[in-house]
């Protein structure tokens, strides 16, 4: 595969390179031939979030550009965790760590090419870290690291007074040694990571200079911040999830779709590979027309097919027109209504107590504040269910009525609607 030499100034337009060793020797070295470089995951849960799609997006784009991929999955690191601000990491099982390994593995294998002349590589650092012994290790590994350096980190700092574990404050060097032991079996020069991992990064490129007398380059991507600053990548229901099973594919939709105007464009930049031109032309479109979202929609479009395909877009694209009364309920899945409704709100309904009147649901899903005020949104023609316009009052939903046998989908206006799942 050709290079790109215009790899690193794209990186750099769409704000992917936040700090990095060397500039001018890094667009050295992916002008000179196919660089093997690296990025790493710990499994430290069950799913990979929105933080680690960032390095998966930048890794397919070095790869698209000719270089070559070694994905690390850390069974070791995952065994500890980076030390985080906010306190000392639960440590999980082996059993956990080992099973959720497996299930980082998967998540990464789609988004990368296993074949061809720069074919992947999947590599786990506890097949060179689980027989090492701790004198080898503190001898050969340990003795490159000054203390003074490695308090200086940030986290650490935080943590001092507080406290901080030796096991997390040994994780540098972990990190570091998986550089190195990449850089001397695979000949891997290049490493890149989040801005919080800079330290962890720059430990592995100075371990590689007084070990081995090599050279090797790292950077990092910023971080993702909500315009208040704010990390992005929590929701209400927890982490910005890439498993379908842990967060549903139409809330996931749903997130890039309600992105701040203020940042569509730098999301659009770092998470999507549309071109320059085509990402200009929407923020142009965005600011002369920011009710339209066009900026959010292309996102939600491009970041959700990315992740969980195109067919499962278009299907949450169905959802949501048929939601609003463009489309038939009856048509989309069920698993694609229920997680809409879902994530819209819904209210469970006992079928063994009988199906209340449309004025009773209309109260118990928020979209009438009282009985009266449900009978004039009635009577005005303003209530829906499963987008039929409900005319009389003590209307009775049928079981007939059940999208998917157990959903009901009422709607006042054009823009509230609210789920009933009869259970």
């Amino acid at each position: 595969m050709p290079l790109d030499p215009t790899l690193l100034d794209d990186l750099e337009w769409r704000g992917l390179v936040a700090h990095a060793t060397d500039l001018d020797a890094l667009r050295e070295a992916l002008a000179g031939g196919s660089v093997r470089y690296y990025v790493g995951f710990d499994p430290t849960a069950p799913s990979l979030h929105m933080g680690n799609l960032l390095q998966i997006v930048t890794a397919m784009r070095l790869q698209r550009a000719g270089h070559t991929p070694y994905v690390l999955v850390g069974g070791a690191t995952g065994m500890i965790g980076d030390p985080r601000e906010s306190g000392e990491r639960t440590l999980n099982s082996p059993e956990t760590v080992r099973d959720w390994v497996g299930r980082v593995r998967r998540q990464i294998e789609p988004f990368l090419s296993f074949d061809g002349e720069n074919a992947a590589t999947m590599v786990d650092n506890y097949d060179w870290t689980a027989n090492l012994s701790t004198i080898d290790f503190l001898r050969d590994i340990g003795k490159h690291f000054p203390v003074n350096r490695m308090l200086a980190r940030d986290v650490v700092r935080t943590r001092l007074e507080a406290g901080i574990s030796y096991t997390e404050f040994s994780y540098v060097l972990l990190q570091s040694l998986d550089f190195l032991e990449l850089y001397r079996r695979h000949g891997v020069t290049l490493q890149f990571g989040g801005s919080d991992q800079w330290g962890n990064l720059t430990g592995g490129v100075e371990l590689i200079r007084r070990a081995d007398g090599g050279r090797a380059h790292a950077f990092a991507t910023p971080l993702v911040t909500k315009a208040d600053g704010t990390k992005y990548g929590k929701t209400e229901g927890g982490a910005l999830w890439l498993d379908p099973e842990m967060m549903s594919p139409y809330a996931f939709f749903q997130f890039w779709l309600n992105v701040e105007d203020e940042k569509v464009g730098e999301l659009l930049r770092l998470f999507t590979f549309l071109s320059r031109e085509e990402i200009e032309a929407l923020e142009a479109e965005h600011a002369e027309k920011p009710f339209l979202r066009a900026g959010q929609r292309a996102l939600a479009d491009a970041v959700t097919s990315l992740v969980h395909g195109p067919e499962e877009t278009e299907r949450i694209r169905a959802a949501s027109a048929a939601l609003f009364g463009g489309g038939d309920l009856a048509a989309l899945g069920t698993s694609t209504l229920a997680a809409a409704l879902r994530e819209a709100g819904s209210t469970v309904v006992d079928r063994a107590d009988g199906l209340p009147t449309v004025v009773d649901l209309l109260v118990a899903t928020g979209l009438a504040a009282s009985k009266g005020e449900a009978r004039r949104t009635i009577n005005e023609g303003g209530a829906y269910l499963n987008n039929t316009r409900v005319t009389d009052p003590e209307t009775v939903p049928a079981e007939a009525d059940l999208v998917g046998g157990s959903w009901l989908v009422l709607r006042r206006g054009k823009k509230r609607f609210a789920g009933i799942e009869v259970r």
